[in-house]
This record gives C-alpha cells, sequence and structure tokens, in this order.
C-alpha cells in the first residue's frame, strides 16, 4: 500500500515519457498491476494517454487481468480523446458483454463518441441501456450527453424530448440543448432558448455570440456582446473574445475591434496567447491594418500554423503576393508544416501578382512533398493562374482534367477569363455551365448578356434576358458597409426604399441637381473612359447621361465619402460589389477598394483658419448651400449626411 500511494503521486507529477516508463516497470516488477490495483493500471493509462502515447495507454489495458467498470471506461475514454469513437464504442459493448454494469461516466463517455462519430443507432441502443439501468432519470450529466448526442447527429427534436423529461436540469442542459440548435443552424430556435434561460454563464453567451457569428450574422453576436457587458453579471472569457474578434473580422468592425484589445489589454488577458494573437491578427488583418497585423505577428513568441496562414491570408488578401510567398517560405525554413489553407492562401496570392510559374511550383510542392489532395479551392487558383496569363485552351484543358468534378466557380473563373482576353466561343461554353450548375446565379447571365451586346449578337442578349425572366433570376444590387463611431450601417446600390422617410432622399436629390455629380469624373476626359461609362458597359442600366442614379450607388457613396473630410470620424468598412464586372471597371473597381477600404479619418479636430483644408471646407459648404447643411440637426438622416455632405469630389 505504501508503495502504491508513492507511485501514485509520482505520476501525478510525472513530465515526460522516459520517467513514465520507469514508473510502470517498478510497478510492474513489485506486482502492483493486478486485479485488486486496477486503480494503479488506470492512472498510468491515463498518464500515457495525456502524453500522447495511447498505444502504450492500450497495452496496459490488456494487462490488466480481469478490468472492471473503471478500467473500461479508461479506456472508452482513451479512444474518444484519441478521435477513435468507433473502438470507444465497441469497448462499451465488450463492457455490457462481459454482464458488467454501466455507469454514470461509461455512459456519457460512449454517448460522446457516438456523437462524434455522427453514430445515431448505436447512441440509440446506448439510450436504451440508460433507460434499463436508470441511469438518466435524475442524473443531468447523462441528459446533457444524450441531448448532445443527438443534437450532434441532427435529431433535435429528439434533444428537446430527452430535455423535456430530464427530472433535474442544470445550466449545463440549458446550454447543451442552446448548443445543439446551433448544431443545426437554427438561429431563431437557439435565441429562443437563451432568452428563456434561468441563468447564463460564460459558456451561455459566448456559444450565442459564437453562432451569429458562424451564422453569417456577425452585427448581431456583437450586440449580443455588449448586452453581456452592460448586464455585468458575468465576465467574457478568452473564448468569447476570440469568437467577439471573429464578428468583428467578418463585419469589419474595426471600431468595435479596437474597443475589444483594449478590453484585452485592460483585464490582462494573456495578449501572447496563441489563440487570442491568431484573432487580433485576422480581425486587423480583414479591416485592413495589416501593419498592426504584421506587428502582432513579430511579437508573438510562439506561432502556430493559424499565425503563419493568417499572416499569409492578409498579405494575399491585400494584394501584397510577394510578400506573401516571402513568408510563406520563412514559414517552410521555420519546420512549420503547412495546412491546406495556407497552401490555398499562397496559391491565391500567386494569382493576384500573376506569378504563374511560382504558382505552378506551390501546387506541385502541395502534392508531391505534403501529400494533399487538392480540392477544387486549390484548382480554381491554379486555373485563375492560366487565365491571367492569357493560356486559355490550357486553362479548358486542365479543367477538362481534373480528378474532380468542376464547379460553377472554376467554370465562372474561365468565363471571366475569355472576356477579358475576348475569346468568346469558350466563354460561351464557360457562361453555359455556370447556368447549368447555378441556374440562380445572375452573375453569368449578366456576363453573357453583355458579351452578346458588346459583339453586336442582339438575338443572343435576347435570349439570355428571356431566359433570366424564366428562371426568375433578378440582378442583385452592390452593397456597402460604413461604420461611424462604431454604428455599422448597409447601403445598397439603386434601392431608393433604404432612404424612403427620411430627409436623405431629399438631401441627394438637391445634390444632384446642384451639382450634377463631376462630369469629369462620370464620363471621362484625355481618352480614358469615366465610372459611369464603364457602369454603362458592364450593367447597361442607362439610357441616357444620368448622374442622378450614382447617388445610390453604393460604391460611389463607400468611396466618395473617403475622398473628403466629414465632422466625425469615419471607418470604410468594406465594398461587396455584387454586381458583375469585368474590364477597366474591375481594375478600377480594385484600385479603390485598395486605396479606400478600411482607411479611417479622424476629421473630429479643427482644421486651422485660412489652411489648404479649410479652405476646400469652405468652398464644398458654398457649392452645397446653406438650405443643405440645416439638415444637420436631423438625427435620422445624420449617416446620410456625412456621405452625401462630401459627394463632390
Amino acid at each position: 500500500m505504501k508503495h502504491k500511494k508513492l507511485l501514485l503521486s509520482l505520476l501525478e507529477k510525472c513530465p515526460n515519457l522516459k520517467n513514465l516508463k520507469k514508473i510502470h516497470a517498478h510497478a510492474t516488477t513489485l506486482g502492483l498491476l493486478q486485479n485488486h490495483n486496477q486503480a494503479l493500471s488506470c492512472k498510468i493509462l491515463t498518464t500515457y494517454a495525456n502524453l500522447n502515447n495511447p498505444d502504450d495507454a492500450n497495452r496496459t489495458f490488456n494487462q490488466i487481468q480481469r478490468p472492471d467498470i473503471v478500467s473500461w471506461t479508461c479506456l472508452i475514454k482513451l479512444f474518444v480523446q484519441y478521435e477513435d469513437p468507433f473502438k470507444s464504442v465497441l469497448a462499451f459493448s465488450q463492457l455490457i458483454r462481459n454482464g458488467l454494469r454501466p455507469d454514470t461516466y461509461s455512459v456519457v463517455a460512449a454517448l460522446s463518441a457516438c456523437g462524434k462519430n455522427k453514430d445515431l443507432d448505436n447512441g440509440k441502443l446506448i439510450h436504451g441501456v440508460v433507460s434499463k439501468y436508470e441511469l438518466g432519470f435524475e442524473n443531468p450529466i447523462v441528459g446533457n450527453a444524450l441531448i448532445d448526442m443527438y443534437s450532434r447527429n441532427g435529431d433535435i427534436l429528439a434533444s428537446e424530448l430527452v430535455f423535456e423529461w430530464m427530472f433535474v436540469k442544470d445550466i449545463a442542459s440549458w446550454n447543451s440543448l442552446l448548443n445543439g440548435f446551433l448544431l443545426c443552424n437554427d438561429l431563431e430556435a437557439s435565441r429562443r432558448v437563451f432568452d428563456k434561460m434561468p441563468s447564463r454563464n460564460a459558456v451561455s453567451w459566448t456559444a450565442m455570440i459564437s453562432g451569429y457569428v458562424k451564422g453569417k450574422e456577425p452585427l448581431v453576436g456583437l450586440k449580443l456582446f455588449k448586452e453581456m457587458k452592460s448586464e455585468g453579471k458575468v465576465d467574457p472569457t478568452m473564448v468569447t473574445i476570440v469568437a467577439v474578434l471573429a464578428g468583428c473580422a467578418d463585419s469589419g468592425g474595426l471600431y468595435f475591434g479596437v474597443s475589444v484589445h483594449g478590453y484585452v489589454k485592460k483585464v490582462n488577458l494573456n495578449e501572447k496567447n496563441v489563440v487570442l494573437s491568431n484573432a487580433l491578427m485576422d480581425m486587423y488583418s480583414k479591416c485592413g491594418y495589416l501593419d498592426v497585423t504584421a506587428k502582432i505577428f513579430n511579437d508573438m513568441v510562439v506561432r502556430d500554423v493559424f499565425s503563419w496562414t493568417t499572416m499569409i491570408t492578409g498579405y494575399a488578401f491585400h494584394g501584397k503576393g510577394k510578400q506573401a510567398l516571402e513568408l510563406f517560405f520563412d514559414m517552410l525554413e521555420s519546420r512549420v508544416a503547412p495546412n491546406e489553407v495556407t497552401f490555398l492562401s499562397a496559391l491565391s496570392a500567386c494569382s493576384h501578382e500573376g506569378l504563374l510559374v511560382q504558382g505552378q511550383r506551390l501546387f506541385r510542392i502541395m502534392v508531391q512533398r505534403y501529400g494533399f489532395k487538392p480540392k477544387i479551392e486549390h484548382y480554381g487558383c491554379v486555373l485563375d493562374l492560366l487565365g491571367r496569363a492569357g493560356l486559355l485552351e490550357e486553362a479548358k484543358m486542365f479543367i477538362e482534367e481534373m480528378p474532380i468534378l468542376p464547379d460553377a466557380v472554376v467554370w465562372r473563373s474561365l468565363l471571366c477569363a475569355c472576356l477579358v482576353h475576348g475569346k468568346l466561343d469558350l466563354a460561351e461554353v464557360a457562361g453555359k455551365k455556370v447556368i447549368e450548375l447555378e441556374p440562380d446565379d445572375d452573375g453569368a447571365y449578366l456576363l453573357l448578356w453583355h458579351m452578346y451586346s458588346s459583339t453586336n449578337r442582339p438575338e443572343g442578349a435576347v435570349k439570355i434576358r428571356k431566359l433570366m425572366r424564366n428562371q426568375k433570376v433578378r440582378k442583385r444590387p452592390g452593397c456597402s458597409w460604413l461604420e461611424v463611431n462604431g454604428i455599422v450601417r448597409e447601403f445598397l446600390a439603386e434601392y431608393r426604399p433604404h432612404y424612403a422617410g427620411s430627409d436623405s432622399c431629399c438631401i441627394l436629390e438637391g445634390i444632384s441637381e446642384q451639382s450634377k455629380l463631376n462630369e469629369e469624373f462620370l464620363w471621362g476626359r484625355g481618352g480614358e473612359e469615366g465610372f459611369a461609362k464603364d457602369f454603362h458597359k458592364q450593367t447597361c442600366s442607362l439610357s441616357v447621361r444620368s448622374p442622378y442614379i450614382f447617388c445610390f450607388c453604393s460604391e460611389e457613396l463607400a468611396q466618395r465619402i473617403m475622398r473628403k473630410t466629414c465632422p466625425l470620424p469615419v471607418y470604410c468598412l468594406s465594398i461587396s460589389r455584387r454586381r458583375t464586372i469585368t474590364g477597366q471597371f474591375k481594375a478600377k473597381a480594385n484600385r479603390w477598394q485598395r486605396q479606400l477600404n478600411f482607411q479611417a479619418i479622424d476629421c473630429s479636430k479643427k482644421k486651422e483658419k485660412g489652411s489648404p483644408a479649410a479652405q476646400e471646407e469652405k468652398a464644398d459648404m458654398a457649392s452645397l448651400g446653406k438650405p443643405f447643411f440645416e439638415h444637420r440637426i436631423s438625427q435620422g438622416a445624420s449617416l446620410i449626411l456625412l456621405i452625401s455632405a462630401r459627394l463632390l469630389l
């Protein structure tokens, strides 16, 4: 007994595999690993598992003469821990066949395995075992495990029934049901459960916030985080902060993200934590602050594959392909193995920079050296490389030789490349493939219609329009988001009802009538076509020279607000161009986005009298007229005022 206590004490502090094997050998020599000392055997088994040696852990179990329920439970947990849920279920089945009565812990471990393995049939059998031995009626732990198992298998109705039948419900029970609805992507039902919870902990708030972010509703998630902070009953954890930063990244909420970063410093959260640093990098990168992203990356003591990938992706996304490739090869030299996303970002960087040879080399490295099986996204990047280089026949051959079926994205990439390089016969083939795979996509119809119209083939254009009507496909408007002092607003191109009921519509109309915008910008000069001509080429939505429509173009609203100063700090979050664009307009739009996206202008500082900025502002005020500025007092139109007050170039 004395030796057993000593060995158990040593196992608690065992630092490495070498010492563990010495302890194991000593216990075997003393004859302690017999049936009456299964606690010691289980401790050795668990320690092997914690030191990433599942094979020796399994051998330790096999040395036990007649394993009891505790030993079997340790084995089941071992298989669950090392992502082998099928063996966990087999072990639980063997436990039953040996005539042992399962306990709470063995049942919970087996249910966890069924959830991870998407094994609903065996999960139901284990539920039957729970009912037979009456393990779940008064024990919330088993009920929570059942809810989780059914939710992971997509049977949310069974999860609700288990929840209703539970005699005792704790906060973990509510969290399990909440997470179940989130796993089924039912945000509405999840929110109903969240609102009904008698009490909430950090897990509850984090799950709901993360659910909104993953469900493409990041602004709602950020609003919920504000509610969490205002209640003050629960402090955010690091996991909560990571979820909020992901929401800021997805929505472009730089102002909010910076405040969250400040909160991290204020409460002394471990800012050097790899996961938190990665989340901060992702947020700043997607909000356009690449210098801050690089600083966080350079200050990291430990970098994992996600750290490198985030930085490489940031460079690639912002058109710095060469820096992305340099960082990629630095990553290889640092002996950090890249993953599939890393290669995708590197290939994307090559695509945007037009580095055909380097991109093909990366593709070979991914397949031959690292053994990754390329996904459709990787093939798409290589295809884009070939298309940008004008190698359209090679691109078509590449598609035909792909071992997986090409999707609409691949054919759309070929379609755009063909239009750019004037390969109209191949463009027609690619366009028809896109429509065949995604009949509801408006982009392919518009590209083909533009192709037919620009090549004097009206019968083809009429046919495409007719096909759009038959398929009930409508052109989706462009969309932009602007953040003013932490408040994010959405603008849709040519969507007049968005402004209805406020002074903003009248303001925009007045500006259009008084200034007619800027003829030079709209219609061009010196042989260079302006915005309106490019817009007309791509959409053919203008039959006359009407600058009025551009007051309601979301890209122009977002662009022009950044060209002049405003009374408040303004952040242009993102410009999402949903309409199909090609040719010079695409190049100009990309240039605007690089120049204007994610820039912050602090215009709250007073300008000195006589300074160029002050004179410029005075001239703008004179051109707009006094009545216009009287609308500043209208709170409902405040954001539009900030935008429309600087529409003039």
